[in-house]
């Protein structure tokens, strides 16, 4: 593509705009005969240890870390395999899909999981509103079950398609990937099984009794969605056997309003605001508790970071339980104001 042809209710993540003298190459058309273009993002496997980056059996090839100049593209066709995860996705979507899209606070996560293997080690992880999967075929690298949830057939198709073209990443690890739906605004898991990707009581059962750690990244566009992702995981707290911790990744969008005549961030504000009512909730079994992550860690995948990515972590545990996850919080000095990793701890 040379140009790129916007309409008035066009949304473009700036990871794909950033990139104009890459080659995108159209696959196919979506079930609603949308563009689909896949993508291959390079991983930068020497930036963490042998052990960590699940380099076991040698199957992973070093890149020097210099090579942040290409982000998507041709060169990438030249890497081994294991060198670059690929990534089915749309552009230029309205609103209402950019889930199709790769976004940059995605990115991120991936990256914090990426540098954090230990703590995903083994693990059951749920990712909310997951878009194309990339951060949930990443964390399946290391853990042992992975639900990737989001809403909308056409999505959810995408992120099967995405899973399957990387599953040689996630075979050295043994990790599953399962694709389910997961509405934020009903109480209640779909188990119609004439429904795509509903929920098996099989699922349901693991899901409650075995997860400990919950994703989310560039969920926070909209008010309302804001809320209702909130609820979700104040509802699935309560129904979660084990005390868990929520890694939240989201970019502070600055926008000039007609409104306030200045420049803005509401939808962050918003987010924020749901994170000082969340961990000033009492009362009842649940506490919880919110903190900044720290950012320095290692960057894995190629892309540009920028000062207003911003990662949380969120913990919630139960209150009879008689201690605290430990925060995976980097220890390496704090990047320049990259990222909120928000966590969420239910004690």
């Amino acid at each position: 593509m040379d140009e790129i042809t916007f309409k008035s209710d066009t949304v473009l993540s700036d990871v794909h705009l950033h990139t104009p003298n890459q080659r995108h190459l159209m696959v196919r058309l979506s079930g609603v005969g949308q563009p689909v273009f896949l993508s291959q993002f390079k991983l930068l496997w020497n930036q963490a240890s042998q052990t960590d980056s699940g380099a076991e059996g040698g199957n992973h090839r070093a890149h020097p870390a210099e090579e942040e100049d290409d982000v998507l593209g041709d060169e990438a066709q030249e890497s081994s395999p294991y060198d670059v995860i690929k990534i089915e996705h749309t552009m230029a979507t309205p609103l209402e899909d950019v889930g199709k899209q790769v976004w940059r606070g995605a990115l991120l996560l991936a990256d914090y999981i990426l540098s954090q293997r230990d703590l995903f080690r083994g693990r059951t992880v749920l990712e909310l509103g997951a878009g194309t999967g990339l951060a949930s075929i990443l964390a399946a690298t290391v853990a042992q079950t992975v639900y990737c949830t989001d809403v909308g057939a056409d999505l959810l198709a995408m992120c099967q398609r995405n899973i399957a073209l990387n599953s040689h990443l996630t075979a050295t690890g043994g990790g599953v990937i399962k694709v389910k739906e997961l509405d934020w605004l009903k109480d209640d898991l779909c188990t119609d099984p004439e429904v795509p990707f509903s929920w098996s009581e099989e699922d349901i059962s693991d899901l409650y009794g075995h997860t400990t750690i919950l994703l989310a990244a560039e969920v926070f566009y909209d008010d309302d969605l804001t809320d209702a992702l909130f609820k979700t995981l104040c509802r699935l707290a309560h129904k979660l056997k084990n005390a868990s911790t929520a890694i939240l990744s989201v970019e502070k969008r600055l926008n000039f309003t007609l409104r306030h005549l200045d420049v803005t961030c509401e939808a962050y504000d918003h987010f924020r605001s749901c994170l000082r009512r969340l961990e000033g909730l009492t009362g009842g079994r649940l506490r919880f508790a919110v903190e900044p992550v720290d950012v320095s860690f290692p960057q894995l995948l190629v892309y540009e970071r920028i000062q207003q990515l911003h990662s949380q972590e969120h913990h919630a545990a139960k209150k009879s339980a008689p201690h605290k996850i430990q925060q995976p919080c980097s220890t390496a000095p704090r990047m320049e104001k990259v990222c909120d990793l928000w966590p969420f701890w239910s004690l």
